[in-house]
Formats: structure tokens, sequence, C-alpha cells
């Protein structure tokens, strides 16, 4: 984990639109076409949402998995949070697993394995991969091992939940 004073990766939202825009490219040239866009959130939320609608999937699917607890820290495992989604929704189909970054990978792990027995192919796609990434994504916009900034999540909150846990 770099410290506060190391180099950062700084996404903007204009950079992450034309970063979408080119990875959807990728996905389209590849000849990959999926059937549902699979969002871990929070972050591949965006990731997903922009892919869709470049690549013309209407069929979105929000998986939300607890792993960080705070800037560098983590849960020792993945978690999947309810509601689960069916994976019966999954059968056959093609799928397209998006998050903002493959750090560890096992997050990317996690959904993936749940997805893999009932689909007919799965693929993921990330706008950042490190390279200690458990997960190798079948696409990336840029691999990167600096710490990110996003900027969805470079600003605190505006309102602050009772009982979250502040981000150090």
């Amino acid at each position: 984990m770099n410290d506060q004073n190391d180099v950062r990766e700084n996404l903007t939202y204009e950079k992450f639109g034309g970063a979408i825009r080119e990875l959807a490219q990728t996905i389209a040239d590849d000849g990959y076409e999926p059937d549902i866009v699979v969002s871990i959130a929070r972050g591949g939320v965006f990731v997903a949402g922009g892919l869709a609608y470049a690549l013309d999937c209407k069929n979105i699917h929000l998986v939300n998995v607890e792993f960080y607890t705070g800037v560098g820290t983590t849960l020792e495992m993945p978690v999947m949070l309810a509601p689960v989604p069916n994976a019966i929704d999954f059968s056959g189909k093609k799928v397209l697993i998006t998050d903002d970054v493959a750090d560890t990978g096992k997050t990317l792990k996690l959904v993936y394995d749940f997805c893999v027995a009932h689909v007919a192919e799965v693929r993921s796609a990330v706008i950042y991969e490190k390279s200690h990434s458990l997960v190798k994504c079948e696409y990336v916009w840029k691999r990167t091992d600096d710490w990110i900034n996003f900027p969805w999540s470079v600003e605190p909150p505006v309102v602050r939940r009772e009982g979250q846990v502040l981000d150090a």
C-alpha cells in the first residue's frame, strides 16, 4: 500500500468517460457480446453502467460485496451481501463482470466463482488492474500498481451515516 506521499493515479470523470469508451471498443472488437453485465458494487456500478450503454446491453445485475473496510484495510475474505443474485438468472448467459479495479482480485474471484458454474461464458472488465491481482481480467483499460484516486471516492461523503466506519 502506498502512503500519502507516493505517486497516485488520478482518474477524473472526463478521463473515466474516455476509458469506458476505449474499454467498450476493446470488448466489441473482441466480438464478445454479453447478455448480462454484472456490477460489483460500489465502484463497479459506474463501470457497468457505462459499458452496458456502450455495448447496448440492457440487463445489469448488481452484486454487493464487502471487502475494503477503509483505505488499505480489508476483511480477511470478501463476502457477498444480501440480496445475493439468483444464479438461475444467469443460466446459459454470456456474463461480463465489471469493477473499477482488480486490486487483490479476491472480490472478482468471488463473483467469478459464483457465476462460472451457471453461465455459458464469463469474462471480466476493469478500469485498472494491479500486477498482484489473483484474477487477470480479459479487458483492462490500464495496468498500475499505484494507489488510485477515483472521482467518485476521492471526496468524503456529503453525509456520514451513523455507525459507518471512517476511512483513514
